[in-house]
């Protein structure tokens, strides 16, 4: 699923909402292979500079930012030079003013002086040896995100944990369109607030009891991303809340019409795994009073 509304962009987890997908709806209604997606899940977890590579999120605050391995740097960076960058920060816009040789954009040395933006995909990254690192947008704000495919936590990879899947938690659900739209609020971990428009809800039973909620994201051609917490939180699922996508509703977004909610295929954001990631919690719209004993389990670190 693809997501591009300014609260996808504010919570950086557009490469999780398409895993989230993984086989999401499944052609003609068959039940998905779930063994493959869940492989598939794991495969995409611990690529070299996937979500259990990362190692560092530091604020780029108005003024200097220094990154190296050397004691006194703001950000004291493993695998890195001595001194490795300055980054300047004024008026939202980041110049490197200083850095090491190593440090490259596109396989080049990069200039001091150099503007740079805040894209989040491989082109955007720079390289020093086998780190990576962005400058990311969070709320307006500027980050400076680091990946290592050394970091203990990609080294420490002990595999992920499951419900067996459940027919019974893959339910068709009834999508009712909203006039006005919901007007969402949703935090992220590092306490950013977003608002968001959203044409409508979804109502479902689970063990013979109405249940609703509400998609953080909801796109006429991609369908929909859910955020939801239920109450496994309290003690096998991530406290957080889960990612679950789908299919647009079987009408589109503007009339009522039904869409498969797949449990079976709910996943962790990347803050499950690491400190360093930015995700959106469970809006209360989203938070169902019910366990829902389906998809990933909690990470144990």
């Amino acid at each position: 699923m693809k997501t591009s509304s300014r609260i996808a962009v504010l919570f950086g987890c557009l490469a999780v909402a398409h895993a989230a997908s993984l086989g999401a709806a499944a052609a003609g209604g068959d039940r998905p292979d779930y063994a493959a997606e869940r492989a598939a899940r794991a495969q995409g977890l611990t690529q070299p500079y996937g979500w259990l590579s990362l190692t560092a999120l530091e604020w780029l605050k108005p003024g200097v930012t220094t990154v190296g391995s050397a004691a006194g740097n703001t950000l004291v960076l493993a695998g890195a030079p001595d001194h490795l960058a300055t980054f300047e920060q004024k008026g939202g816009k980041v110049t490197v003013t200083a850095c090491a040789p190593s440090l490259t954009f596109h396989g080049r040395p990069l200039a001091a002086g150099t503007l740079l933006g805040s894209g989040e995909g491989d082109d955007s990254a720079l390289a020093s040896g086998r780190l990576r690192l962005w400058v990311i947008d969070r709320g307006g704000q500027r980050y400076l995100r680091v990946k290592d495919p050394e970091a203990p936590t990609l080294r420490q990879f002990h595999g992920l944990s499951w419900y067996p899947p459940d027919e019974h938690l893959r339910v068709t659900a009834r999508w009712i369109p909203d006039a006005p739209p919901h007007v969402l609020h949703v935090t992220n971990e590092i306490g950013q607030v977003s608002t968001a428009s959203i044409p409508g809800h979804v109502e479902f039973e689970l063990n013979g009891a109405k249940q609703t909620l509400i998609p953080i994201e909801a796109d006429a051609k991609d369908g929909l991303w859910f955020v939801f917490r239920d109450q496994t939180y309290l003690q096998t699922t991530y406290g957080g809340g889960r990612f679950l996508t789908t299919d647009v509703p079987s009408n589109g977004l503007g009339h009522p019409g039904t869409v498969v909610l797949d449990f079976n295929e709910a996943v962790n954001p990347p803050c499950a795994y690491s400190p360093f990631a930015t995700c959106p919690l469970a809006p209360r719209e989203a938070r169902l009073p019910v366990a829902v004993p389906a998809g990933e389990k909690r990470y144990a670190k």
